[in-house]
């Protein structure tokens, strides 16, 4: 153990500035948890009466919680799978481009959206799919009616997941592109020599290769299941919608900030905080087992 610690030392030095921050910012402030316990009263702090169980009590009985679990996991699974799926076939394609200048070009493209925040792509969407926006304008073309994208609550859920891999697939197809570079040519050439064609290659040689990257990447995806993305669906969303596209965050949000209930929504936020911890060790464990993925 301190043989190998000693050879890794380089990398566990550079870990130290970061060590620093994430206990100042993220286990410092976990004393403050308390008051999922408490009956909080701002004006006592952490004095306040002593509550126990009764926070997710009470919260495990509201049944607009157990919806916000519901669409948390129902918006989280299939944006997985798709920001699993679109990079692939991307790459894939990409990848058969000739010429280097269209295919940076393409790949340049598909990753500016991964740099906005969605305070600004919010925005866009919001010109993008009103009922003036392009995509009504082009349905009035087809005679067909406006379409309320964001104001309609069957509609929004998939309105959120689209935009989301649509925004982060990019950064997925560089991690395949370079996933690609590393097969070896030669194994396409004997194919090639054998009869395949590019689909055969793909089929036995390219995706088989690959295979161990889209397993990491999908596994890895796996510790942010109950993270449905708030920046988005809190620029997006309005109390229309609330029934299919409110998630655990912007609950916890309404209910800590805005109503005040601080108790409640440090316990809505401690359960979720405990069931992401899991998914984080199982993910990892995972990734080790599947993937022979390891930080060090």
């Amino acid at each position: 153990m301190l043989k190998k610690l000693k050879q890794q030392k380089a990398f566990h030095l550079m870990l130290i500035p970061s060590i620093v921050l994430v206990f100042i910012y993220s286990y410092l402030p976990l004393y403050g948890m308390i008051i999922a316990f408490q009956d909080y009263n701002p004006g006592l702090g952490f004095s306040s009466p002593w509550v126990g169980m009764e926070n997710f009590e009470h919260v495990f009985r509201q049944p607009n919680f157990i919806r916000t679990i519901w669409n948390t996991l129902y918006m989280s699974f299939f944006k997985l799978i798709g920001g699993v799926v679109v990079p692939v076939i991307f790459a894939l394609l990409l990848n058969e481009v000739g010429r280097t200048l269209m295919k940076r070009t393409f790949q340049t493209l598909v990753y500016i959206p991964n740099f906005l925040s969605w305070v600004i792509m919010a925005g866009i969407m919001v010109d993008i799919l009103s009922a003036e926006g392009i995509v009504n304008s082009f349905l009035g073309l087809l005679g067909m009616e406006p379409i309320s994208f964001l104001g309609n609550p069957s509609l929004f859920p998939w309105t959120m997941i689209i935009s989301d891999i649509w925004k982060g697939f990019g950064f997925g197809t560089v991690v395949y592109l370079a996933a690609l570079t590393s097969i070896d040519p030669g194994l396409y050439e004997a194919a090639l020599i054998d009869g395949a064609k590019r689909w055969k290659q793909t089929i036995y040689i390219t995706l088989p290769l690959l295979a161990p990257t889209i397993i990491l990447m999908t596994v890895l995806a796996l510790g942010n299941i109950l993270n449905a993305g708030f920046d988005q669906i809190y620029n997006l969303y309005s109390p229309v919608v609330y029934e299919t596209g409110d998630i655990i965050d912007t609950y916890v949000y309404r209910l800590g900030i805005q109503q005040a209930q601080y108790s409640v929504g440090a316990a809505v936020g401690f359960f979720k905080s405990i069931v992401s911890c899991i998914l984080v060790i199982l993910s990892y464990v995972l990734a080790y087992r599947v993937a022979g993925y390891r930080i060090f």
